[in-house]
């Protein structure tokens, strides 16, 4: 149960970040990715910040023995590019560009409800059932 409200919150926490950002603006993140039209700078300030405070982040935390709430950090065990990281990259990419969604935003926005973003989630875990099912 303890592990279900830290991730509630974290969650929660997550999601007021992307609104109040402006991520979860489709309209503002096509507008930062237009470079040759109306660019719209404001969230390479958003990434930017995350990125910084990431980065602090790491840095205190790793130097810690161990995790507050669990007993061992649970750190990705690949370091290099293949095919597959590629491929997904590329895929999130143009589907990021075409839509302005990505994964975060687009679950923080469903709430609203409105039927691109109720389209969008529909998609993406449609997407995640077809690579479980072709990479089983």
């Amino acid at each position: 149960m303890k592990s279900f409200v830290i991730a509630l919150v974290c969650g929660t926490l997550f999601g007021a970040g992307l609104h109040i950002s402006g991520m979860s603006d489709t309209a503002k993140v096509i507008g930062f990715l237009d470079i040759t039209g109306q660019w719209d700078p404001s969230l390479a300030f958003v990434m930017g910040s995350a990125l910084l405070i990431t980065t602090i982040g790491y840095r205190l935390i790793l130097a810690k023995e161990k995790p507050i709430f669990a007993s061992v950090f649970a750190l990705p065990g690949a370091s290099y590019l293949d095919r597959k990281l590629l491929i997904g990259s590329a895929l999130f990419g143009i589907g990021w560009g075409m839509v302005g969604y990505c994964p975060g935003p687009a679950l923080a926005s469903i709430l609203f409800g409105y039927t691109e973003t109720v389209l969008f989630v529909a998609s993406m875990f449609g997407g995640f059932i077809l690579h479980r099912l072709i990479f089983k």
